[in-house]
C-alpha cells in the first residue's frame, strides 16, 4: 500500500497569503485608510454638490461654435447660438488642411501614387461645393472668398496630377495663394460667433438678473489643441461679471470629444468649489498652500521646487 502523499505548504505563497500577519502591513493599512475614508466622503460631497451647482454656463466646443448649456436652479437650457455662416466658411477655409492630409504620408515619397485617387476624390467634393456656392447666400465677399479657396484647391490637385507628382514647395505656393481669403473667411467665421454668442449671453443675463449673474460660472470643455485662449472663452472672458470673472470663469482640458458632457463640466467645477472652501479652511495660516489646494497647481509642487532646484522656483520668485 502506498503512503498518503503529504500536502506540502510553500513557505513563500504562505507569506503572501497571510499579509494581514505582518504587523508592518496591518499598521500601515491603519494609517492609509484615514486617506481612504476622506477619498470616499469627498466623493459623496462632491456628488451632492453637483445638484446644488446654480446659476453655470457649460460650453461644450464643436463644429457648430459651441453648444451652450445654462444650469439654473434645477434646469437646464442648451443652445447652439452660433448662425451657420460658421460652418459655411470653416468648411471651405479646411480646404488646404483636406489635400495636406491626404498627401501627409507621402511627403517624401511624392512618386508614391497611391495619393492620386483619394486626391481626385477629394476633388469631386470641392467642385460640387464651387458648383453649389451661390446658391448657399452667404455674404458677398465671403462668397468671393469661398469661390478664391475651392478654386485654388481644385488647380493644385489637377497640376499634381498632370505632374503626376506633388512637393512641400507646389503644397506651400498654394497656400499662400488663399491666405488672404482664409483670413477673410476666419473674420466672418469670429464675427458669426460672437455676434450669436454675446446675444445668447445677454438673454441669460437679463433673466438672471445683476446679483445672480456676478455669482455666475463659466465651464468652457476644450481638447488640447483648442484649450489656451479658446474662442468662447474669450467671449465669456468679455461678458462675464468683472468683479468674479478671475475666479469664475474655467477652462476645463478634456481627452476626447466624447467627455464633451455637461456631467463632466459639472463633476470638475463641484471638485473646484469645495476645494475652494477647504484651501481656506484647511491652510487658513498659509495662502500659499491654500491657492496650491483649490487651484491647478499640485498642492506638492513648491515643496518639490525647493527640493530640485526647479528654475520656475527663481523665475516665479524674481516677477
Amino acid at each position: 500500500m502506498e503512503a498518503k502523499s503529504e500536502t506540502r505548504i510553500d513557505p513563500h505563497d504562505l507569506d503572501m497569503v497571510a499579509f494581514n500577519s505582518n504587523k508592518k502591513i496591518r499598521a500601515r493599512n491603519a494609517v492609509l485608510a484615514v486617506d481612504a475614508a476622506m477619498q470616499e466622503n469627498y466623493t459623496i460631497l462632491k456628488s451632492e454638490l453637483i445638484e446644488h451647482l446654480s446659476p453655470v454656463i457649460v460650453v461644450q466646443n464643436d463644429g457648430q461654435g459651441g453648444t451652450f448649456t445654462l444650469v439654473y436652479q434645477g434646469t437646464q437650457e442648451s443652445v447652439q447660438p452660433v448662425p451657420q455662416l460658421f460652418q459655411l466658411v470653416k468648411s471651405v477655409s479646411h480646404t488646404p488642411l483636406g489635400i495636406y492630409v491626404i498627401i501627409a504620408p507621402y511627403l517624401k515619397e511624392p512618386h508614391v501614387k497611391d495619393w492620386i485617387k483619394p486626391l481626385e476624390k477629394f476633388k469631386e467634393t470641392l467642385q460640387e461645393a464651387l458648383k453649389n456656392l451661390p446658391d448657399a447666400e452667404l455674404p458677398f465677399h465671403a462668397q468671393e472668398s469661398c469661390k478664391k479657396v475651392l478654386e485654388g484647391g481644385i488647380r493644385f490637385i489637377d497640376d499634381s496630377v498632370k505632374a503626376d507628382r506633388f512637393s512641400i514647395d507646389s503644397f506651400e505656393a498654394f497656400t499662400a495663394s488663399v491666405q488672404s481669403d482664409i483670413q477673410t473667411n476666419m473674420s466672418y467665421a469670429a464675427k458669426a460667433q460672437v455676434d450669436g454668442v454675446e446675444e445668447l449671453l445677454i438673454r441669460w443675463r437679463n433673466k438672471l438678473g445683476p446679483e445672480e449673474w456676478r455669482k455666475t460660472y463659466g465651464i468652457v470643455l476644450a481638447i488640447w489643441t483648442t484649450e489656451y485662449l479658446n474662442q468662447n472663452w474669450l467671449i465669456l472672458n468679455h461678458m462675464m461679471d468683472p468683479t468674479t470673472v478671475d475666479s469664475h470663469l474655467f477652462t476645463i482640458g478634456i481627452a476626447s470629444f466624447a467627455e464633451n458632457t455637461v456631467p463632466v463640466a459639472l463633476d470638475n467645477l463641484a471638485r473646484i468649489v469645495q476645494d475652494n472652501i477647504a484651501a481656506a479652511m484647511v491652510f487658513s495660516e498659509d495662502s500659499e498652500l491654500a491657492d496650491s489646494l483649490k487651484g491647478p497647481q499640485d498642492l506638492l509642487s513648491t515643496a518639490i521646487e525647493k527640493i530640485i532646484g526647479c528654475p520656475h522656483t527663481t523665475t516665479k520668485k524674481a516677477k
